[in-house]
């Protein structure tokens, strides 16, 4: 068992108000709706619970389940840092991250960063094509969450 990370950053204005871009991205059901692979958002405070399904990495396919406490600067800023001290068992996932919203001139700028680590049961030898898959899968989610965040807002890349 080895750990993996892989890393993503992106930005976009869209043609939505902060107020409907916030109320989304603040919505567990929401986010699990939107994402790909993200079976369950499950609220428990200041933390959630993220469930995926089964996701692909080399051949393979995995579930993960991890929580992630949750810091939101209303209407500015999310912010998620994997908290496994409040899980109730082992986490072998986690993600720390942001969202920043900045109104503009008809819409929205939405600027997000995250870093996702797992523990997979592949030898840290095969790490350059692990990472290389992991970014793939990444990249493919963000592609779709952004989609289906525009078709849910009504709204479109400015």
């Amino acid at each position: 068992m080895a750990r993996f990370s892989t890393s993503t950053r992106s930005a976009a204005t869209v043609s939505a108000e902060p107020d409907a871009v916030w109320a989304t991205l603040t919505d567990p059901d929401e986010i699990a709706r939107l994402t790909p692979f993200l079976q369950r958002v499950t609220e428990h405070g200041e933390h959630w619970v993220w469930e995926m399904t089964r996701v692909p990495v080399l051949g393979k396919s995995f579930s993960f389940s991890f929580t992630e406490r949750m810091t939101f600067d209303e209407p500015h800023r999310i912010e998620f840092a994997h908290d496994p001290d409040a899980a109730l068992a082992e986490e072998s996932a986690g993600v720390e991250g942001w969202y920043a919203l900045q109104p503009r001139s008809g819409g929205t700028h939405l600027e997000t960063s995250m870093t996702i680590s797992v523990d997979l049961p592949f030898p840290a030898l095969t790490r350059p094509a692990v990472n290389t898959a992991m970014k793939g899968v990444v990249t493919l989610m963000g592609q779709r969450f952004s989609q289906n965040l525009l078709n849910h807002l009504g709204a479109r890349s400015l």
